[in-house]
Protein backbone atom coordinates (compact mmCIF):
# COMPACT_ATOMS: atom_id res chain seq x y z
CA UNK A 1 0.00 0.00 0.00
CA UNK A 2 1.03 3.22 -0.72
CA UNK A 3 4.31 4.84 1.09
CA UNK A 4 3.71 8.28 2.78
CA UNK A 5 5.76 9.92 0.50
CA UNK A 6 3.28 9.03 -2.14
CA UNK A 7 5.88 7.86 -4.29
CA UNK A 8 4.70 6.10 -7.49
CA UNK A 9 3.91 2.47 -7.29
CA UNK A 10 6.96 1.27 -9.91
CA UNK A 11 9.39 3.09 -7.65
CA UNK A 12 8.43 0.70 -4.60
CA UNK A 13 10.92 -2.30 -3.46
CA UNK A 14 9.65 -5.38 -1.64
CA UNK A 15 8.92 -4.51 1.99
CA UNK A 16 9.07 -0.55 0.91
CA UNK A 17 5.30 0.00 1.54
CA UNK A 18 3.26 1.91 4.24
CA UNK A 19 -0.36 1.85 4.22
CA UNK A 20 -2.46 4.42 3.18
CA UNK A 21 -4.52 4.82 6.42
CA UNK A 22 -1.46 4.28 9.15
CA UNK A 23 -1.18 1.06 10.35
CA UNK A 24 -1.37 1.74 14.51
CA UNK A 25 -1.45 -1.55 15.56
CA UNK A 26 1.85 -3.72 16.71
CA UNK A 27 2.00 -6.31 15.92
CA UNK A 28 -0.42 -6.52 12.55
CA UNK A 29 -3.12 -8.26 12.84
CA UNK A 30 -6.22 -9.38 11.19
CA UNK A 31 -8.23 -6.57 12.36
CA UNK A 32 -5.86 -4.21 11.12
CA UNK A 33 -5.11 -5.62 7.87
CA UNK A 34 -8.80 -4.90 6.89
CA UNK A 35 -8.70 -1.27 7.95
CA UNK A 36 -5.65 -0.95 6.13
CA UNK A 37 -6.97 -2.95 3.14
CA UNK A 38 -10.39 -0.54 3.59
CA UNK A 39 -8.43 2.75 3.38
CA UNK A 40 -6.66 1.48 0.35
CA UNK A 41 -9.80 0.62 -1.79
CA UNK A 42 -11.05 3.97 -1.75
CA UNK A 43 -6.94 5.81 -2.03
CA UNK A 44 -5.66 6.87 -5.52
CA UNK A 45 -2.71 4.40 -5.33
CA UNK A 46 -3.26 1.09 -7.19
CA UNK A 47 -2.87 -1.94 -5.23
CA UNK A 48 -0.93 -5.02 -6.46
CA UNK A 49 -3.07 -8.41 -5.44
CA UNK A 50 -1.27 -11.95 -5.63
CA UNK A 51 -3.84 -14.87 -5.66
CA UNK A 52 -1.79 -18.26 -5.12
CA UNK A 53 -2.43 -21.61 -4.81
CA UNK A 54 -3.04 -25.11 -6.26
CA UNK A 55 -5.28 -26.19 -9.31
CA UNK A 56 -8.74 -24.88 -7.24
CA UNK A 57 -7.17 -21.21 -7.70
CA UNK A 58 -5.64 -22.20 -10.88
CA UNK A 59 -9.17 -22.79 -12.08
CA UNK A 60 -8.55 -24.61 -15.45
CA UNK A 61 -10.61 -27.83 -16.18
CA UNK A 62 -12.94 -27.91 -13.97
CA UNK A 63 -15.25 -24.73 -14.78
CA UNK A 64 -15.23 -25.87 -18.06
CA UNK A 65 -15.04 -22.68 -19.44
CA UNK A 66 -16.58 -20.50 -16.71
CA UNK A 67 -14.39 -17.81 -14.47
CA UNK A 68 -12.37 -19.32 -12.01
CA UNK A 69 -12.47 -17.33 -8.61
CA UNK A 70 -9.79 -15.10 -9.18
CA UNK A 71 -11.18 -14.15 -12.52
CA UNK A 72 -14.46 -12.67 -10.60
CA UNK A 73 -12.20 -10.87 -7.67
CA UNK A 74 -10.79 -9.35 -10.98
CA UNK A 75 -13.72 -8.10 -12.26
CA UNK A 76 -14.77 -6.47 -9.05
CA UNK A 77 -11.87 -5.09 -8.42
CA UNK A 78 -10.51 -3.45 -11.43
CA UNK A 79 -14.27 -3.05 -13.15
CA UNK A 80 -16.50 -2.37 -10.93
CA UNK A 81 -14.74 -0.48 -8.33
CA UNK A 82 -13.01 0.94 -11.30
CA UNK A 83 -9.66 0.57 -9.55
CA UNK A 84 -8.08 0.18 -13.35
CA UNK A 85 -4.78 0.41 -12.24
CA UNK A 86 -4.87 -2.41 -9.59
CA UNK A 87 -3.54 -5.26 -10.87
CA UNK A 88 -4.36 -8.71 -9.99
CA UNK A 89 -1.76 -12.11 -10.43
CA UNK A 90 -3.54 -15.66 -10.45
CA UNK A 91 0.15 -17.33 -10.21
CA UNK A 92 -1.72 -20.73 -8.61
CA UNK A 93 -0.23 -23.72 -10.31
CA UNK A 94 -2.11 -27.32 -10.47
CA UNK A 95 -0.46 -29.95 -8.13
CA UNK A 96 1.31 -27.78 -5.66
CA UNK A 97 2.04 -27.62 -2.57
CA UNK A 98 2.49 -25.12 -0.03
CA UNK A 99 6.26 -25.97 -0.09
CA UNK A 100 6.58 -25.45 -3.88
CA UNK A 101 5.10 -22.04 -3.61
CA UNK A 102 7.29 -21.12 -0.71
CA UNK A 103 10.65 -22.80 -3.12
CA UNK A 104 10.01 -20.38 -5.77
CA UNK A 105 8.56 -17.43 -3.64
CA UNK A 106 10.11 -14.74 -6.28
CA UNK A 107 8.37 -16.12 -9.11
CA UNK A 108 5.33 -16.57 -7.36
CA UNK A 109 4.66 -14.04 -4.74
CA UNK A 110 7.30 -11.44 -4.05
CA UNK A 111 8.55 -9.96 -7.70
CA UNK A 112 5.09 -8.55 -7.67
CA UNK A 113 5.16 -6.04 -4.83
CA UNK A 114 2.17 -7.25 -3.68
CA UNK A 115 0.16 -4.76 -1.42
CA UNK A 116 -2.28 -8.35 -0.52
CA UNK A 117 -1.36 -12.08 -0.87
CA UNK A 118 -4.26 -14.41 -1.06
CA UNK A 119 -3.62 -18.45 -0.31
CA UNK A 120 -5.72 -21.16 -0.87
CA UNK A 121 -3.63 -24.47 -0.48
CA UNK A 122 -3.80 -27.98 0.92
CA UNK A 123 -5.71 -29.87 -1.41
CA UNK A 124 -2.12 -31.82 -2.83
CA UNK A 125 -0.60 -31.02 0.78
CA UNK A 126 -2.99 -33.51 2.73
CA UNK A 127 -3.02 -36.08 0.16
CA UNK A 128 -1.38 -39.80 0.86
CA UNK A 129 -1.56 -40.85 -2.37
CA UNK A 130 1.38 -40.77 -5.10
CA UNK A 131 5.00 -40.77 -5.01
CA UNK A 132 5.78 -37.71 -2.65
CA UNK A 133 6.12 -37.05 0.70
CA UNK A 134 2.98 -37.27 3.34
CA UNK A 135 2.74 -33.71 4.94
CA UNK A 136 1.33 -34.02 8.59
CA UNK A 137 -1.25 -31.13 9.81
CA UNK A 138 1.74 -30.02 11.77
CA UNK A 139 4.20 -29.43 8.79
CA UNK A 140 1.43 -28.12 7.08
CA UNK A 141 1.13 -25.42 9.56
CA UNK A 142 4.55 -24.61 9.58
CA UNK A 143 4.90 -23.63 5.87
CA UNK A 144 1.70 -21.48 6.72
CA UNK A 145 3.11 -19.55 9.77
CA UNK A 146 6.57 -19.48 6.98
CA UNK A 147 4.36 -17.92 4.40
CA UNK A 148 2.78 -15.30 6.46
CA UNK A 149 6.57 -13.86 7.79
CA UNK A 150 7.44 -13.50 4.41
CA UNK A 151 3.90 -11.69 3.00
CA UNK A 152 4.53 -9.74 6.35
CA UNK A 153 8.04 -8.57 5.53
CA UNK A 154 6.62 -7.41 2.08
CA UNK A 155 4.49 -5.17 3.54
CA UNK A 156 1.70 -6.59 2.58
CA UNK A 157 -1.68 -8.05 3.68
CA UNK A 158 -1.92 -12.16 3.87
CA UNK A 159 -4.93 -13.85 3.95
CA UNK A 160 -5.33 -17.55 4.22
CA UNK A 161 -7.98 -19.56 3.12
CA UNK A 162 -9.20 -23.10 4.06
CA UNK A 163 -9.94 -25.45 0.87
CA UNK A 164 -13.33 -26.58 -0.35
CA UNK A 165 -14.94 -29.91 1.22
CA UNK A 166 -13.50 -33.14 -0.93
CA UNK A 167 -15.47 -36.35 -1.04
CA UNK A 168 -13.43 -38.58 0.27
CA UNK A 169 -15.32 -41.56 -0.58
CA UNK A 170 -14.00 -40.49 -4.04
CA UNK A 171 -10.48 -39.26 -3.56
CA UNK A 172 -9.61 -41.23 0.04
CA UNK A 173 -5.99 -40.08 -0.39
CA UNK A 174 -7.59 -36.77 0.63
CA UNK A 175 -9.37 -37.56 3.96
CA UNK A 176 -7.35 -35.69 5.82
CA UNK A 177 -9.58 -32.39 4.76
CA UNK A 178 -10.65 -31.59 8.07
CA UNK A 179 -7.34 -31.72 9.78
CA UNK A 180 -5.44 -29.23 6.72
CA UNK A 181 -8.74 -26.62 7.33
CA UNK A 182 -8.53 -27.37 11.37
CA UNK A 183 -4.49 -26.28 10.68
CA UNK A 184 -5.60 -22.99 8.73
CA UNK A 185 -7.60 -21.91 11.11
CA UNK A 186 -5.19 -22.50 14.32
CA UNK A 187 -2.52 -20.70 12.15
CA UNK A 188 -5.09 -17.51 11.45
CA UNK A 189 -5.55 -17.37 14.86
CA UNK A 190 -2.25 -17.79 16.48
CA UNK A 191 -0.62 -14.92 13.76
CA UNK A 192 -3.83 -12.99 14.08
CA UNK A 193 -4.39 -12.72 10.10
CA UNK A 194 -7.68 -12.61 7.65
CA UNK A 195 -9.59 -15.80 7.19
CA UNK A 196 -11.66 -16.99 4.59
CA UNK A 197 -12.75 -20.26 6.04
CA UNK A 198 -14.36 -21.85 2.38
CA UNK A 199 -14.62 -25.03 3.98
CA UNK A 200 -17.23 -23.87 6.26
CA UNK A 201 -19.19 -21.88 3.41
CA UNK A 202 -19.45 -24.56 1.05
CA UNK A 203 -20.21 -27.00 4.56
CA UNK A 204 -22.98 -24.61 5.38
CA UNK A 205 -24.51 -24.50 1.08
CA UNK A 206 -24.33 -28.28 1.46
CA UNK A 207 -26.68 -28.08 4.68
CA UNK A 208 -23.72 -30.03 6.69
CA UNK A 209 -22.28 -32.08 3.73
CA UNK A 210 -21.00 -31.47 0.30
CA UNK A 211 -22.69 -29.07 -1.43
CA UNK A 212 -22.39 -31.40 -4.73
CA UNK A 213 -23.66 -28.70 -7.55
CA UNK A 214 -20.74 -26.93 -6.60
CA UNK A 215 -18.23 -29.29 -7.07
CA UNK A 216 -16.83 -30.71 -10.55
CA UNK A 217 -15.24 -33.86 -9.00
CA UNK A 218 -14.08 -35.34 -5.79
CA UNK A 219 -12.45 -32.14 -4.87
CA UNK A 220 -12.36 -29.67 -7.28
CA UNK A 221 -15.19 -26.91 -7.77
CA UNK A 222 -17.19 -25.98 -11.01
CA UNK A 223 -17.91 -22.93 -12.29
CA UNK A 224 -20.96 -22.19 -9.69
CA UNK A 225 -18.10 -23.45 -6.69
CA UNK A 226 -16.18 -20.64 -8.18
CA UNK A 227 -18.82 -18.07 -7.54
CA UNK A 228 -19.29 -19.61 -3.93
CA UNK A 229 -15.51 -18.84 -3.58
CA UNK A 230 -15.49 -15.43 -5.01
CA UNK A 231 -18.80 -14.27 -3.10
CA UNK A 232 -16.77 -15.82 0.29
CA UNK A 233 -13.24 -13.96 -0.58
CA UNK A 234 -15.06 -10.73 -1.80
CA UNK A 235 -17.29 -10.40 1.30
CA UNK A 236 -14.19 -10.70 4.11
CA UNK A 237 -12.05 -8.61 2.53
CA UNK A 238 -14.43 -5.55 2.08
CA UNK A 239 -14.66 -5.47 -1.69
CA UNK A 240 -18.43 -4.45 -2.04
CA UNK A 241 -18.95 -1.93 -5.33
CA UNK A 242 -21.27 0.51 -5.08
CA UNK A 243 -25.11 -0.55 -6.14
CA UNK A 244 -25.50 0.86 -9.23
CA UNK A 245 -22.18 -1.02 -10.77
CA UNK A 246 -22.64 -4.09 -8.75
CA UNK A 247 -23.11 -6.87 -11.50
CA UNK A 248 -20.63 -9.78 -9.82
CA UNK A 249 -21.69 -9.99 -6.77
CA UNK A 250 -25.59 -10.74 -7.76
CA UNK A 251 -24.69 -13.18 -10.65
CA UNK A 252 -22.63 -14.93 -8.31
CA UNK A 253 -25.26 -15.76 -6.23
CA UNK A 254 -27.69 -16.31 -7.62
CA UNK A 255 -25.27 -19.20 -9.52
CA UNK A 256 -25.00 -20.68 -6.46
CA UNK A 257 -28.30 -20.96 -5.55
CA UNK A 258 -29.29 -22.56 -9.00
CA UNK A 259 -26.36 -25.08 -8.73
CA UNK A 260 -27.80 -25.88 -4.98
CA UNK A 261 -31.24 -25.82 -6.54
CA UNK A 262 -30.59 -28.26 -9.28
CA UNK A 263 -27.68 -30.17 -8.61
Amino acid sequence: MPRADAARSHDREPGDKVESVPNTESPASAASDLRRLAGALVADEPLNWVITGDSITHGLVFTQGGRSYAEHLHEMIRGELERTRDIVINSAISGHRLVDILDDWERRVSSWTPDVVTLMIGTNDMSTGGPREVISPEDHAASLREFVTRVRALGAVPVLQTTPPIDSVNAPERARVAEFADAVRAVAASVDVILVDQLARFTELGAGGIPWGLMGDPFHPNAAGHAALAAKLAGVLGIRPAPERSRTLPLLDAQVAAARIYS
